[in-house]
């Protein structure tokens, strides 16, 4: 049946969003028995990967899609465009606990786009995939208008059933995060705006930008130490605790004043430095939520800064109330990435 409006009138994706599409396609994909052929399914359509039952392990897979004009442009080196869109589905698998296995790549390439561009991509990728031991195994080619990259990555849990996932938040959980947020949202500033920094701080946040590190190990970690709830900030830190606290029936709490940004950054951009971590994006830390003695031993585990950042309570599902230091109200109007963003 089509979807219309309260006019009659068929809706936009960009009525709906992105994240309403997603919803809205889960539900068509429910309907139609789509779950059908797997009792082995543990998660389908809505977390970082897809989990179902395997031999030994949970087995998990991830696809995330490049569009040239949309996700990159000419700024970026090839080798820097194949390193980021692999890398951006290693986080993914870094986002539920596991261990990143093999990658598939499927690339639409405009007729006039040269092979040894093609190639330093494809070394970018080798790079990355090397330092975690991930095999790429094949993929697809097509001519397009314009680059499109698909990459679709399979792993597994590291040991048994246990993975982390997006609706594991419980009211009373704490709020912590991984490394330093907003460098990445800062490189892209300073493409965007032409500016001019001292070398130390423009390759920082070029590097955080275009070569992210994916946290694979420290995923590992969170499920050792008994963390079961977890997100990447791929779409900004206020969004993606929405996210955890949508899929958990919670609300959260987010301390302002708490959220690590990195010395270059607020450097650079100085007041506009919390704005970046808030709802810049493409960080690819890790969010994760846990009780107290939990944190703490993460804290102890990880040889990454960790910061706790709020923590979650009984509220409306997905909703994220940012407080300053003094417990105020702190008004952020800012929402992280979204693609079909409605108005």
């Amino acid at each position: 049946m089509p979807i219309r409006s309260c006019y009659n009138l068929p809706v936009k994706v960009c009525e709906l969003g992105e994240f309403g599409l997603i919803d809205l396609l889960a539900g068509a994909v429910a309907e139609s028995g789509g779950r059908a052929s797997g009792q082995r399914v543990v998660l389908g359509i809505g977390d970082d990967a897809a989990a179902w039952k395997g031999e030994a392990h949970l087995e998990l897979a991830t696809t995330d899609t490049l569009v040239e004009g949309v996700h990159f442009t000419q700024d970026i080196g090839w080798y820097e465009l194949g390193w980021k869109s692999l890398a951006a589905n290693l986080s993914d698998i870094a986002a539920m606990g596991g261990v990143a296995r093999y990658a598939l790549v499927s690339l639409a390439l405009p007729d006039h786009t040269e092979v040894d561009q093609v190639v330093d991509m494809y070394r970018g990728m080798a790079r990355l995939a090397q330092e975690f031991e991930v095999a790429i195994v094949g993929g697809d080619t097509v001519s397009s208008p314009v680059v499109v990259i698909n990459i679709a990555v399979m792993g597994s849990a590291v040991a048994s059933q246990a993975i982390l996932r997006r609706s594991a938040a419980r009211s009373g959980d704490l709020v912590a995060v991984t490394g330093y947020l907003g460098s990445a949202a800062g490189g892209l500033e300073v493409l965007r705006r032409g500016l001019h920094l001292d070398y130390e701080t423009g390759f920082f946040l070029r590097q955080a930008h275009f070569l992210p590190r994916p946290r694979l190990a420290e995923g590992q970690a969170l499920v050792g130490r008994g963390v079961r709830a977890a997100i990447d900030i791929s779409d900004g830190l206020v969004a993606d605790l929405g996210q955890i606290a949508k899929a958990s029936q919670v609300g959260a709490r987010l301390w302002v004043d708490k959220v690590p940004l990195h010395p270059l950054l607020k450097q650079a951009f100085k007041e506009e430095a919390l704005g970046l971590a808030l709802s810049g994006g493409e960080d690819y830390e890790l969010l994760f939520t846990a009780p107290e003695p939990v944190i703490a031993e993460v804290e102890g585990a990880l040889s990454c800064p960790v910061t706790v950042v709020g923590d979650i309570i009984e509220g409306k599902a997905g909703q994220v109330e940012l407080l300053d230091a003094r417990g105020r109200s702190f008004p952020w109007q800012g929402r992280g990435w979204e693609h079909f963003a409605p108005a």
